[in-house]
């Protein structure tokens, strides 16, 4: 296969969510709480457990009235945040407030950092003349973090579940986006840190490429095999 596009996913793989450490001290600190170390460690675990933050961990147990809204979380805005602020509330918080201020946060583009060789490898990738794409399962608008830290400029075009009311692993979706790069599937590499949902990708023909969803700090050249599938 000779690849003439590529398609990234982005949580994961472009970018990393920052900690629910540092997620829920940021919501503590602007709303002037600051409490015991316990009492705050007891509320990131339970946050974590739940699987409150989007990109974060995933929830060890979906309760049963979010099973459906967990299931299709990233069609629509208003089904992504139903999810996140459901599984959030099973965590004890001091104020009602902080749930929805926590949501919202997760949407700030400082709340994200991209992999140490994601600029490297999507400016390399302009200067071959080959097209980019993101096509994510979200709630949200992601573009501005792109923005924020100055990746945008290599993008060729975002892909947004929300955006289509169809989520990865939804061949659909992939279709979108190699149209949009204007390359034929079967020479378009899809890479992603999630088997199922990137791996939809090859039901139209493509390519797959994982890298393990870590945190920046840990995988400092996680997507260099990008470059070497291209030779």
């Amino acid at each position: 296969m000779t690849v003439h596009g590529v398609l990234f996913d982005f949580s994961g793989t472009l970018f990393r969510i920052e900690s629910t450490t540092s997620w829920l001290r940021t919501v503590l600190d602007r709303a002037g709480l600051r409490p015991e170390e316990a009492e705050f460690g007891r509320m990131e675990r339970e946050l974590r457990e739940c699987g409150a933050l989007p990109g974060g961990p995933a929830p060890r147990v979906v309760p049963e009235p979010l099973a459906a809204a967990w299931a299709q979380r990233d069609r629509s805005t208003e089904e992504h945040r139903a999810a996140y602020l459901g599984l959030a509330r099973e965590a004890r918080l001091p104020k009602p407030e902080l749930y929805e201020a926590l949501y919202a946060r997760h949407m700030e583009p400082d709340a994200w950092l991209p992999y140490p060789d994601a600029a490297q490898v999507l400016a390399e990738l302009r200067r071959r003349g080959v097209p980019v794409g993101v096509v994510s399962n979200i709630g949200w608008d992601l573009r501005p973090v792109f923005r924020r830290h100055g990746l945008d400029r290599w993008v060729d075009a975002f892909v947004l579940s929300y955006e289509h009311q169809v989520q990865k692993p939804d061949p659909r979706l992939f279709r979108i986006g190699c149209d949009a790069l204007g390359v034929a599937p079967e020479q378009v590499l899809m890479v992603g840190d999630d088997a199922r949902a990137d791996g939809g990708a090859a039901a139209l023909g493509c390519e797959v490429l994982l890298v393990d969803h870590l945190p920046v700090t840990e995988r400092p050249d996680g997507l260099r095999p990008v470059l070497e599938r291209l030779g």
